[in-house]
């Protein structure tokens, strides 16, 4: 990785405030939208079916986490990602539970279908689900390891044409072709909910600012890794994770 350009893309998040449109889970609302505030970025977190071709028209990128479904949230994700698509905005696609019930999976390959996102950030589980319907979620956590996932992310990549991050002890980027890892992080960041979500939502920030989603989801996943590990360094609980990860992410 070069430092010099995740360098240059933290500056970016910080003079440019990208707009991150989040149609995200109640779960993760707060916890994302603090995070991109702490990072630089300017969350909103809408879903009304009726403000989504405005919203994403002025969005620096979108943000589809489909962790607390419902039909009304599924039009208003499939048609922010339509006119997403149509304006050449990053989307990005969280499947929160692919893999749980056919309901979640049939949505995510359905934004898929319609939407054709830039990027697709998951668990193990979720993104091996993506490709082979006989895997199965534990709910919304994930009962593979992301090392077992790679080649699914590879060959979901290179059918969608989207790049494909897993999250996991190790954390992989592919576009199908190239392949980099991020080895930041700590286990207790699985001890907090939304940590996942908050990743796409941070993938998101980086999307708004450089073209390259490759580039622009490793270095999302090297500040949420990095900045874990440093939170987890001062505190070793869930609890005070999750303050000093916002920390941490300001002072990045």
């Amino acid at each position: 990785m070069n430092t010099e350009h995740l360098k240059r893309d933290l500056a970016l998040v910080r003079a440019q405030s990208p707009l991150v449109h989040n149609i995200t889970n109640y779960v993760a609302m707060n916890f994302s939208a603090n995070a991109l505030l702490a990072i630089g970025a300017s969350p909103v977190m809408a879903h009304a079916v009726e403000e989504m071709d405005d919203m994403v028209s002025i969005a620096s990128a979108l943000v589809i986490n489909i962790g607390t479904l419902d039909a009304e949230w599924v039009r208003g994700m499939l048609r922010a990602g339509r006119a997403a698509h149509r304006l050449g905005k990053p989307i990005v696609l969280d499947p929160v539970g692919a893999g749980a019930t056919p309901y979640r999976t049939q949505t995510a390959w359905e934004i898929i279908r319609e939407c054709q996102p830039t990027i697709i950030r998951g668990n193990a589980s979720e993104i091996m689900a993506l490709v082979n319907s006989d895997i199965k979620s534990k709910g919304v956590d994930s009962s593979q390891s992301s090392d077992d996932a790679v080649e699914a992310a590879r060959q979901l990549a290179q059918s969608t044409g989207a790049v494909v991050v897993i999250s996991g002890a190790t954390d992989y980027i592919t576009d199908g072709t190239r392949t980099e890892t991020v080895t930041y992080g700590s286990p207790l960041m699985t001890r907090v909910t939304a940590m996942g979500c908050t990743a796409s939502s941070m993938v998101g920030a980086f999307a708004g600012i450089n073209p390259d989603p490759f580039e622009a989801s490793l270095h999302a996943m090297m500040v949420m890794g990095i900045c874990g590990e440093r939170a987890v360094a001062k505190n070793d609980s869930p609890g005070s994770l999750m303050i000093n990860f916002l920390d941490e992410l300001y002072e990045f």
